[in-house]
């Protein structure tokens, strides 16, 4: 499993440090479903706008859902952070993504693997981006360079 920007798919990360990887709780979850402890109705319940956004925006992953194993999960990114919507904004693509990175503004995005088909969903990761972790890159590459 990797922690840098390629984990992310596609979309860049600023900054540095933070991550949260939520992959342990996922497989827990899922291991737990396929023992028969938690029924699908437990762990298929996205929300109606979660799944618009999976439909619609999400960025396809090259694997089948754990739970129904019939369609391709896709990756959804929400970002929260001061002068956004409450309920955050949901970038539509890599580049949208990356101009909420490089905000002054600290920002954090939370990714969330959901299946389209079954309404599965999981926390995937968190970062935090803008901000002094914009500040924290630059130097990172400047020191690398």
């Amino acid at each position: 499993m990797s922690f840098g920007p390629s984990a992310l798919r596609g979309f860049p990360v600023t900054g540095s440090g933070g991550r949260v990887e939520y992959r342990l709780a996922r497989n827990a979850v899922v291991r737990e479903f396929q023992k028969g402890r938690l029924s699908r109705l437990d762990v298929c319940d996205a929300h109606p706008e979660l799944l618009r956004a999976a439909r619609n925006i999400g960025t396809e992953l090259p694997e089948d859902c754990p739970i129904c194993e019939e369609a391709r999960v896709v990756h959804v990114t929400y970002v929260f952070g001061a002068r956004l919507p409450p309920n955050g904004t949901c970038p539509t693509t890599p580049a949208a993504l990356a101009r909420l990175c490089r905000r002054a503004d600290e920002v954090a995005c939370y990714v969330v693997e959901v299946c389209p088909a079954c309404a599965w969903n999981h926390l995937a990761r968190m970062y935090p981006a803008g901000g002094r972790h914009r500040a924290a890159a630059r130097l990172a590459a400047r020191n690398n360079g």
